[in-house]
């Protein structure tokens, strides 16, 4: 794997922790600023909104200069986004301040896509695509609780001093070791547009919302649950959340490998084994210890359709990405906002803790029966093109009797 996939890794970790951290550290901002909690949810809100209409605006406005130079122009954004937030002498700065990171977070996740998979042979796309989300894995294994950590005992300012530091040593890989790569000749917006008119297309970003917003749909609620239903104390959270880290990261490599060898039925194995795993997480969230591999396995399941997925939509896109892989990093974040919002609302019905995890389930099993669907459409399209070119072969080799 090439050098400059770090580079893009490491930009990949500073956004994922600048992403998550604020959640560990809400009492603190919330404290600092006066304000209530659920107020302070307003950085977690005003930062998902941000990437799903940043993902597609950034990205068009990008099309008039080259990818390395846009990736260079996010990770600027990134930082100053973070700095804003670390000195920000008033609530509603530093709400700017996070919409401001968060507009770099999907174009840079959807471009930085399309430079990893253009570094290396066709058959390691995926697996590039993987090696650069692996930043954002790692982020949760690492960067967050020592965030949160600095957080709590030096202060959240700094917190956001350091990160906007990881978007520097970003911005410097990217420019040190990302490759020139020109506009590609010929593509417009209009270009980027038709990509949506694609079936194919459209349902791989369906498959994105549904399948990693069931993910989301019970770990949003895993404080609750794990504190209310496994009897774990309240600081065993922290550690929790590592091993849901620790399985990303490894569902992430694995997904990524996998999906250059056979996407589609990486697919339906990730996708259906996360339905069922969630579905018993129900049952195991009653007992600590299959609580805990549990959440490792959501982990390991939820990320392993990452690469196949982002590949997907490149792959259904081809000719004019850009655009269609940018808006499907935003289709992560508005799964993540659906499904949170669907498990609050069966906790709020009297559910109980553990309903979110039935919500996650179908989701993911509906991810799964849209994969299904578009490879039988793929099969239909592809068995009518060659009959329709056989057609035209027998009628070319026909010869004319008079």
């Amino acid at each position: 794997m090439p050098l400059a996939l770090l580079a893009l890794a490491i930009g990949a970790f500073g956004i994922g922790t600048t992403e998550f951290v604020i959640m560990g550290l809400l009492p603190q901002v919330a404290g600092d600023f006066g304000v209530s909690i659920p107020t302070a949810g307003l950085l977690v809100t005003g930062y998902a909104l941000g990437v799903v209409i940043g993902a597609p605006v950034m990205t068009v406005l990008g099309t008039k200069v080259s990818r390395k130079r846009m990736l260079m122009l996010l990770m600027g954004l990134f930082i100053a986004g973070n700095l804003v937030s670390a000195v920000a002498p008033a609530f509603a700065i530093m709400l700017i301040g996070r919409v401001v990171a968060s507009l770099a977070h999907g174009a840079f996740f959807g471009i930085g896509s399309v430079v990893a998979a253009e570094l290396v042979a066709p058959h390691k796309k995926a697996g590039a695509i993987a090696m650069m989300f692996t930043g954002l894995t790692v982020a949760n294994v690492v960067g967050v609780p020592l965030g949160t950590l600095i957080g709590q005992h030096v202060g959240w300012r700094v917190t956001f001093g350091i990160v906007a530091a990881l978007g520097v040593v970003g911005l410097a890989g990217v420019a040190k070791l990302v490759p020139e790569m020109p506009r590609p000749e010929g593509v417009h917006l209009r270009h980027e547009l038709a990509a949506f008119k694609n079936a194919q297309v459209l349902l791989a970003m369906a498959m994105t919302v549904l399948g990693f917003g069931g993910v989301f749909a019970a770990i949003t609620y895993i404080a609750p649950m794990m504190t209310h239903i496994a009897g774990f104390a309240d600081g065993s959270v922290t550690w929790l959340l590592v091993l849901f880290g620790l399985g990303m990261v490894g569902g992430n490599l694995v997904g990524g490998k996998f999906a250059d060898r056979a996407l589609m039925p990486m697919l339906y194995v990730s996708l259906g084994a996360l339905a069922v795993v969630l579905a018993l997480f129900t049952l195991t969230a009653h007992n600590k210890i299959a609580a805990a591999v549990t959440i490792a396995l959501i982990g390991a399941l939820g990320f392993a359709t990452v690469p196949p997925l982002q590949k997907r939509v490149l792959d259904q896109a081809h000719g004019a990405p850009t655009l269609a892989s940018a808006v499907n990093i935003g289709a992560f974040n508005l799964g993540n906002a659906l499904s949170a919002w669907l498990g609050g609302m069966v906790i709020a019905a009297g559910y109980g803790y553990t309903a979110p995890n039935w919500v996650g389930a179908v989701l993911a099993a509906t991810a799964l029966v849209l994969a299904v669907l578009s490879a039988a459409l793929e099969h239909r399209a592809g068995a009518r093109s060659t009959v329709i070119a056989s057609g035209t072969s027998t009628e070319q080799q026909t010869p004319v009797h008079y």
